[in-house]
């Protein structure tokens, strides 16, 4: 939650009821309280399954929790009696103008449109759903179901490839966030309430065809695996004589330009250019013969040290970066330089490096907070009730 002082932030006053656990609606309802909202989190005593979920502290703490849930108000309610269930709708009918929104990922009946609209006609709601006929789904499967592992990885790859990043749940999430505004700013013209089903499946099967995928397996006979060369394009990692993988990426012919001349082989490059009547200065002609550019680039790259490799790339137009880990990252010092990145003193868990919101703008501090103690805000709120009766 903001401070006084940041009442300027875009969406102070603004109150959202969350009733959530995974990525998708907690990193919706953090995004909308990083904007300045003032976000409250319902979670059953103990935590919902995801208060647990890996990474962990050395302390046996969830860093995921607490990543997703900076800067929100905690309460914890018995959400399977009546009482509990009374109580957050009360919540979500009684918190003023500026409130009766609801983010869940939730389906149970007593937290529905339907069940809560009557004591706020002017409610918004958005559910974060599986699929759009009512069946359940996590990335995990909507990942599987989309085509992207039979699409990752190399030619030699004979099954599928899962990624590490719930690329689906974060789109989501943002999608979710987005939804809820959309609604609000409708609401604020109208005075109209909105309900909002948002399936993770269809987020997926959305930016499938935002991206042309969807069309181009209509068209043909689906996306070959190519690795970490770029499709349609010149791209692909090159290991360093230091033992590091760079990654190098062409979008233009003055990036393929630059490279060919600080690699020492414009004159090699021109000439099986030639040789094969094809076009080097196009995507597609860089894309059909990447194997050979490859070939011809890969040994400059191994004759140098990484650091010369860097040194020589920064000064091109090349979009190049080496390949880090997650230990690596968190210790660079271009990281803990960022204004959005911080370290800040988790309960329960110690002094922790976080992120804030990237969105840069006045009224909205990047540095991050903390995320709540599960459950510190309950008898406050359960109190706020009570007074306005």
């Amino acid at each position: 939650m903001l401070t006084d002082d940041q009442d300027d932030a875009p969406l102070a006053g603004l109150r959202i009821i969350e009733v959530s656990s995974f990525v998708a609606a907690p990193l919706g309802g953090m995004t909308l309280a990083q904007l300045g909202a003032e976000v409250i989190r319902i979670d059953p005593p103990g935590g919902a399954p995801d208060t647990t979920r890996w990474p962990l502290s050395p302390g046996g703490k969830s860093l995921y929790w607490a990543g997703l849930n900076k800067g929100k108000r905690s309460v914890t309610l018995d959400l399977r009696s009546p009482a509990g269930q009374r109580t957050v709708a009360d919540l979500v009918a009684c918190s003023g103008p500026d409130g009766g929104i609801l983010l869940t990922n939730a389906g149970y009946p007593w937290l529905s449109y339907d069940a809560l609209r009557h004591a706020r006609p002017d409610l918004i709601h958005l559910r974060i759903a599986g699929g759009h006929d009512g069946t359940p789904a996590v990335d995990y499967t909507v990942n599987a179901g989309i085509g992207f592992p039979l699409a990752t990885g190399d030619e030699a790859t004979a099954g599928p490839v899962d990624h590490v990043l719930p690329a689906w749940d974060v789109a989501c999430g943002l999608y979710a966030a987005i939804g809820i505004l959309a609604a609000e700013r409708h609401r604020r013209r109208t005075g109209a309430g909105r309900a909002i089903t948002l399936p993770l499946a269809d987020v997926a099967l959305a930016v499938t065809g935002h991206l042309g995928f969807l069309a181009e397996g209509r068209l043909s006979a689906g996306r070959p695996r190519i690795g970490n060369h770029l499709y349609g394009g010149f791209a692909r990692d090159f290991r360093t004589s230091s033992g590091d993988s760079v990654i190098i990426v062409t979008l233009t012919a003055r990036h393929y330009a630059d490279l060919a001349r600080v690699t020492g082989q414009t004159g090699a490059l021109a000439a099986v250019e030639h040789a094969l009547g094809a076009d080097f200065s196009t995507d597609s002609g860089r894309y059909a013969h990447r194997e050979v550019i490859a070939a011809l680039l890969a040994p400059w790259f191994a004759g140098h040290t990484t650091e010369e490799v860097t040194s020589a790339l920064r000064e091109t137009s090349v979009l190049w970066e080496r390949y880090r880990t997650f230990a690596e990252l968190a210790a660079a010092p271009e990281t803990l330089a960022s204004p959005l990145v911080g370290l800040v003193d988790q309960p329960g868990i110690g002094r922790i490096l976080a992120t804030g919101t990237p969105l840069a703008q006045p009224g909205t501090p990047q540095a991050p907070v903390p995320a709540p103690v599960l459950g510190a805000d309950t008898q406050a709120l359960l109190a706020e009730l009570r007074e306005k009766g």
